[in-house]
Formats: structure tokens, sequence, C-alpha cells
């Protein structure tokens, strides 16, 4: 049974996080530097040493992103229904590493394709996991808590980002392919083993076994019993003839945020752009910059060094004077204005190429930092947010399902992204390429205001 966010009158407000959350965050940050400094070098790999085209490279590139996004699903049943969180994260994370070392000692598409498709399965498998597995360490006394741990959480994951994406290129260059992947792979061995080292302090929610009563028995139920179903009631309502209302009302949580976070999606396929489309644009740019001669993807590192320090800005500074002003920062609005923030981001990209396009000389790469600003501050308002969102509408037994279905909105992005660099509707990383997204955005971030104005908020915690 879930419960509210409020501390009973029995309990005592606990201003501290638990002992164990820093096995976590210090696993967080060595497992996001193995993933983005492998992903940093992707584009490049491709197109240079196993010469891909740079649309097949794009589309490769966000085929694998969605992918690490897809498994989640495959995680979250694992954790929920079998071995538990700790476990799931524990052996799926040695699955990570195999994946590494592929990439690392197999140098051709083959080994690209198996190495991605372990690497993927590892990552999405354990996504949902950790991020609940913090939420589990918290109680109800605790709860103010979880927006600053979610805080913290995703700061070590750009913390992770922003060294792996600065030294791996390099390393790459300097190096070569297997000591480039062979690196983010001796970081996640370490992250399995920090990790590994708090399993005597962890709160562990046991898995829950299938009683009959779960999400797709409760929708089967609802289509089955529709003649049973009463004037005034739900199509779910008529799934209460074989489940008790608390089962139906947990699936009615999960069916009205996976409609909400639909449109989230195409936030992703923009913001993993700068991996990509982005990236391709620097490498038409003037990579020198006060005599400092940059990697094409190194220019990424803008955005987690940008993440971290927008964190603090924006829950320290910016949340609190618009909510004195009247204007309370609800996860709606910050995710809706973060949606409106990145279609703004892509009609810059789209106005530098344009001055690309009609230059005589090469731009220099430093014009990008004004588009990175704008889209890490969409990334602060709806990634951070959708985490913590995510978790408080979960019913307790379905709080990695929930977590899953987030994630599974980069899922989708990615391959819409994928779709579009394949199709070649715009050649990659042209004027109406960029201008493409940024309408696209824009009309979903229209549409997520208006689901959002039509969802009733829930809170669900852990006892």
């Amino acid at each position: 049974m879930s419960t509210t966010a409020t501390a009973t009158p029995f309990e005592t407000v606990n201003n501290k996080f638990p002992s164990q959350i820093k096995y976590i965050v210090g696993n967080e940050a060595c497992e996001r530097y193995s993933y983005y400094g492998m992903r940093s070098i992707l584009v490049v790999f491709m197109i240079q040493v196993l010469m891909f085209q740079e649309g097949e490279a794009t589309s490769t590139y966000h085929l694998f992103a969605g992918a690490c996004y897809l498994f989640p699903l495959l995680g979250a049943f694992i954790s929920d229904r079998i071995w538990g969180k700790y476990k799931t994260i524990l052996y799926l994370s040695l699955v990570y590493c195999a994946g590494h070392a592929v990439l690392s000692f197999w140098e051709n598409k083959m080994g690209l394709y198996v190495g991605l498709a372990l690497i993927a399965f590892g990552s999405g498998g354990i996504k949902p996991c950790v991020s609940a597995h913090v939420g589990d360490q918290f109680k109800a006394n605790q709860q103010h808590l979880l927006k600053k741990v979610y805080e913290l959480f995703y700061f070590m994951i750009n913390f992770g980002s922003f060294f792996s994406t600065l030294i791996t290129p390099w390393t790459l260059k300097a190096y070569g392919p297997s000591v480039a992947f062979g690196v983010p792979g001796v970081l996640m061995f370490l992250a399995t083993i920090v990790f590994w080292m708090g399993r005597h302090e962890y709160i562990h929610v046991p898995p829950t076994k299938s009683d009959g009563h779960g999400f797709l028995s409760v929708v089967m139920s609802a289509f089955k019993n529709q003649s049973h179903r009463k004037a005034g009631m739900g199509f779910l309502d008529a799934a209460t003839k074989e489940h008790s209302q608390e089962q139906v009302d947990a699936t009615k949580a999960v069916i009205d945020i996976a409609k909400l976070f639909a449109a989230i999606s195409v936030f992703w396929a923009l913001f993993d752009q700068h991996g990509s489309s982005w990236v391709i644009q620097a490498m038409n740019m003037d990579l020198n910059f006060m005599g400092i001669q940059f990697e094409a993807s190194q220019i990424a590192a803008w955005n987690p060094i940008m993440v971290m320090g927008l964190i603090p800005l924006f829950s320290m500074g910016l949340y609190p004077a618009l909510d004195k002003m009247g204007l309370k920062t609800t996860p709606i609005r910050r995710m809706t204005w973060g949606m409106f923030v990145t279609a703004f981001s892509f009609a810059l990209i789209g106005g530098i190429q344009i001055w690309m396009d009609s230059s005589p000389e090469k731009i220099n790469v430093m014009w990008q930092f004004f588009p990175y600003l704008i889209i890490t501050m969409a990334e602060v308002l709806i990634s951070i947010t959708g985490l913590e969102f995510a978790y408080t509408q979960a019913p307790p037994s379905m709080k990695s399902t929930i977590m899953s279905i987030w994630l599974l909105t980069v899922f989708f992005g990615n391959m819409i992204t994928a779709y579009v660099s394949k199709v070649n509707f715009f050649p990659v990383g042209s004027t109406g390429y960029f201008f493409f997204f940024a309408v696209l955005m824009a009309v979903f971030a229209c549409i997520f205001w208006y689901m959002g104005t039509q969802y009733k908020v829930k809170n669900y915690m852990q006892k």
C-alpha cells in the first residue's frame, strides 16, 4: 500500500542522506564515465576508422542509443519479478563489462555490433533499477531529500561524462581504438566493485512475484469484462470484477504517466544529437581556439560541465525565485519550459549552419557554445525533473516499471532520429535537418503542455 510524502506524527523529519548512498553515487560516476567515454567517440570511430557514411553512422549511433533505453523494460521485469534491484544491477553490470571488452579487442563492424549489443543490454538493463534503487533507500520522513539526491545523482552522471568526453577522444587519437574503448571498460569494472561494496548497507526491496494482478492482467481483464462495466465507470474499472480497486488504480497510474511521457520522446530525438549531428557539424568547423586544437567529439564536454553548474543555479536560485514570484515550479511546468527551450537550441544550431553554408571560411567551433548552453538548460529542466516525477508517480509494486517507461521515451526519441537520418528527408547536418527538428519539438511542447493541464498528480512513497 502506498503512503504520501508527509511523515506520520510518530516520525521526525530526517535531513541526512542514508550512508549507503555514497556507493550508488560512486558507482554512477564510474559507470557514466565508461558509457559516455565510449559513446563520445562512436561517430568519429565509425566515420574515420570503419568508413561509415555520415547518415549511416548517425543512424547506427541512435539505434544503439535507443537500444540502451529499450532494454530497461527487460531489466525492470527481471528486477521487479525475479532478482530484485541489487542482483539485477550486479549481474547485468558484468554483461556491460563484457561489451566494453569486445569493442576493445575486436576492431571491425562485427565487433562493433556485438560490443554495442552487449553494452545496450547491460546498460539498459540496469538503468531503471539504479534510479529506483536510490529512491528505495529513503523512508517517508526523508522524502524531502529525494529532489536533492536526484540532483546529486545527476551531478555525478555529468561529472563522469565531462572527464570521459574530454579524455576519450584524445585517447583515440593518441593510442587508437583498443585503448580508447578499453579505458571505459576498466571504469565499468570499477563501478561494479564500488556498487558491490555497499551490499550489506542497502535497503533491499524484494521482488514482487506475480500474483495474477499485474499490469497486463488488469488490462486484459478490463477488455474481457467490458460488458459488466456500469454507466459512469472508466474503461479499466471493468477489471474490478476480478481485481481490487487498488490494483486497478495502480494500473491507471501507469497508463496516465505513460501517456504524459509519450510527448517527452521528441525531446530525446533532439537532445541526443549533440553526440551525432552536432559532432558532424563540428567536424566541418574551425576546431582551433586560442591556439588549442580540439577534437570534434570533445566539444560535447560542454554539456556535462554546464549541467554541473546549472543544477545548483536552478535549484538554489531560479526555482526559489520563481516560487516567490508566485510562479510555482511544478515538475510538469519545468518539463514544459524545457521542451520549448530545446526547440530554440535547434533553431540556433540551424542558424549556425546557415552561416557556415554562406561563409567562404570555416566558422570557429566555439559558436556552438550558445546552443549547448540552451539545450543543457532544457536537460536540467526535463531530465532531472523526470527522474523525480517518475518515482513519485509510481505505485510501490511498479517503481522500476514506471522508471523503465520514463527511459523508454529515450528509445522512441532515438528511433525518430535514426529513421529521419536513414530515410534522408534532409541530409544529416543540413539547415533543413536542424529546423525540421526545431519545429517538431515546438509542436510537441504544445501537446505536452495541454496534456499536463489534464494530468492529476499522485504521490507514492515506500513505507
